[in-house]
């Protein structure tokens, strides 16, 4: 944890790890941004200064005031992204969690577009030697290598990304700076007018504008990486990158200048085109690693999403494995395999980086205008001034709007596959959420104080087997005076189940994320306990472990004594055994719920036998748990009036 903490002052490690971790994707924007711009259009002085002032604009708006100035104050201790932030504005109003949801679903769902679209651009290079080479098996071999690796761990490899991601944004920016060097006048493209002119004059400007948009698609990941390194390490290492990024992009328009009247023509790149003849070969490759590390970012990232999405309730609980000590390094196999099916499909689907160009960006500019809308409210949390919150949710309302129009244009040149993904996507966290809600509407509970003497009563009534000796309930009470009424029957009624002690345990997911606290409180003496734990919404929920341990300090302190009460084995000081016992609700058929009401919960039972069940969810040994089904009794049945005949 040290060391960790470290990472996150300013220092040379921090900056370079940072390099390494938070701008593969915006970093290798120059691979297919100022393509995209062009197109299939002829080269002209108003496109080249108009798509660079734009980019130099873009970059300084969004990326560098927006998230690196502005969004990254916004730490949860330390930690940053999408749902970082709405769990610090979420008690502000409900209806946060909308575009918490809405957010979410779109990155990850333009996440999938990310590594075909990198890795796409860099192998393409590859066709200056040979217009007819395939491309498409290259990078599906790459992409599902780069999967197959992660359940592995990436600790060690991750070691070597921020000195290549180093050697890759210096390569771009002496290819770039040397045209600069040579042409200083194109530095005029930092001219608002330039951008003006272009996008109130040219009939393309939506396009351009959806094409421009790419170069700040990985801004997001600087805030959601914000944990890996630390606010200051981002902001200055974002001074060097945005350096590199923008003499690269200023080197490629040079070159443009020096082509107008002609059209790029297909598989040409400018970006290779600036690069000596003999330099290419390498360029290739120092391209290809920083795409895999682009990728890997995004995977990672996503992996992240997801853990958080499963602690906040916004996802079904999935298998999570830790496969190194390294903080934030964690696998999720289901989440991995839908990630690489996601890129396949986008392969095969659109084959060439051109093509893709029209699916990326749309899904994650829904993403920034979510981020925009709880920003706004964190600022009002934080009491800014009134002026300076309007000011910010108008200009970037404003300016992110633009970029949404002008990815709806490519809508049906690719956009609307991304857009398909963010609607599963968040149809998934929609109806999981709505699910818990309606159960959670009709979960009855009773006041435990009525239950105290029947529980000590039925502990000491020896004509009933012992059940266990120990006897550990989940609740979702979220207060010591409250039980489920379905718990009361389980332990009363549906087998009565005499143990020695009945624990109660309730698991409280905080607004920070890496709290670990926990509270006892002794509700019978010596018959009934109740553990309530606090847990950061990024901290695992391993209930089993953290159980154990609680009971430990508990034993060690005097304060309870969990040897078995059976003589034979009381003489020998044997501990009792424990069991845990985990309700299941299940709908009933004497439901009244209307039909977006049952239409959620189908759709959530079914989430429910794709995902973990609730027993490994929390992490349970199952050789210790009695899973129960409970009827989930949404309406009270109707009054039945029967007649009794002879």
């Amino acid at each position: 944890m040290a060391n960790h903490k470290d990472l996150h002052k300013l220092s040379a490690a921090g900056l370079l790890i940072s390099l390494g971790i938070i701008y593969g994707d915006i970093g290798t924007s120059p691979l297919y941004v100022f393509k995209a711009i062009i197109g299939d259009r002829i080269i002209s002085t108003d496109l080249i200064l108009g798509g660079l002032s734009c980019i130099f604009w873009t970059l300084t708006l969004q990326t560098t005031i927006k998230y690196v100035i502005i969004t990254l104050r916004a730490d949860n201790k330390g930690e940053g992204g999408i749902f970082s932030l709405y769990s610090l504005v979420k008690r502000k109003a409900r209806w946060l969690v909308f575009p918490a949801m809405i957010g979410g679903a779109s990155l990850l769902a333009d996440g999938m577009i990310t590594p075909p679209i990198t890795i796409s651009s860099a192998i393409e290079g590859l066709q200056i030697y040979s217009k007819d080479l395939p491309t498409v098996p290259i990078v599906m071999v790459i992409i599902t290598f780069l999967f197959i690796i992660q359940q592995f761990g990436t600790s060690h490899l991750g070691k070597a990304f921020g000195p290549i991601m180093f050697v890759w944004f210096a390569s771009m920016a002496v290819l770039g700076g040397a045209y600069v060097l040579d042409s200083p006048f194109i530095l005029k493209a930092v001219n608002p007018y330039y951008a003006w002119h272009i996008l109130y004059d040219n009939p393309s400007a939506l396009l351009i504008i959806g094409a421009v948009f790419l170069c700040t698609t990985g801004a997001e990941a600087l805030y959601s990486d914000l944990g890996h390194c630390g606010r200051s390490n981002i902001r200055i290492s974002w001074i060097f990158v945005k350096i590199c990024l923008l003499l690269n992009y200023f080197g490629q328009g040079v070159w443009l200048w020096q082509h107008q009247g002609a059209t790029l023509g297909e598989g040409n790149n400018p970006f290779y085109l600036i690069m000596p003849e003999w330099f290419i070969p390498y360029g290739i490759g120092i391209a290809t690693l920083a795409a895999v590390i682009a990728s890997q970012a995004m995977i990672t990232g996503s992996f992240t999403l997801i853990s958080e999405a499963v602690r906040l309730n916004l996802w079904p609980k999935v298998k999570i494995n830790y496969p190194s000590i390294q903080k934030g390094q964690l696998y999720v196999p289901s989440m991995n395999w839908i990630l690489w099916g996601g890129c396949i499909v986008v392969i095969l689907l659109f084959k060439k980086s051109a093509a893709m160009e029209g699916a990326y960006g749309l899904a994650i500019t829904i993403t920034f205008i979510m981020t925009t809308i709880l920003m706004s409210v964190y600022l009002m949390r934080k009491r800014f001034p009134g002026y300076f919150i309007v000011l910010f949710a108008l200009i970037y309302g404003l300016l992110e709007l633009v970029f949404l129009v002008g990815n709806m244009a490519k809508f049906f040149h690719g956009g609307w596959f991304t857009i398909l993904l963010s609607l599963i996507i968040f149809s998934v966290m929609w109806s999981w959420s709505a699910a818990r809600r309606i159960k959670n509407r009709y979960v009855k509970f009773v006041e435990i104080e009525d239950y105290y003497q029947i529980i000590s009563d039925l502990s000491e009534d020896s004509s009933v087997p012992k059940y266990s000796s120990q006897l550990v309930y989940l609740t979702s009470a979220n207060f010591k005076s409250e039980i489920e009424a379905k718990i009361m029957y389980s332990i009363l009624q549906k087998q009565p189940k005499r143990a020695d002690v009945y624990w109660l345990v309730h698991v409280d997911v905080t607004d920070e994320p890496y709290t670990l606290e926990y509270k006892v409180d002794f509700l019978v003496p010596e018959k009934l306990i109740r553990i309530d734990f606090r847990l950061g919404f990024r901290v695992e929920q391993r209930i089993n472990v953290l159980f154990r341990l609680v009971v430990e300090d508990l034993v060690r302190n005097g304060e309870i004594d969990i040897t078995s009460k059976y003589p034979s084995l009381n003489k020998h000081h044997i501990v009792g055994d424990f069991r845990f016992v985990v309700l299941e609700k299940v709908l009933s058929r004497s439901n009244r719920l209307n039909l977006l009401e049952r239409l959620t919960m189908a759709y959530y039972f079914v989430l429910k036998r794709l995902g973990l069940s609730e027993e490994k969810g929390f992490g349970l040994d199952l050789s210790f748990v009695t899973v129960e089904q409970v009827p989930l009794i949404v309406t009270k049945t109707d009054t039945v009036q029967l007649t009794r005949v002879d």
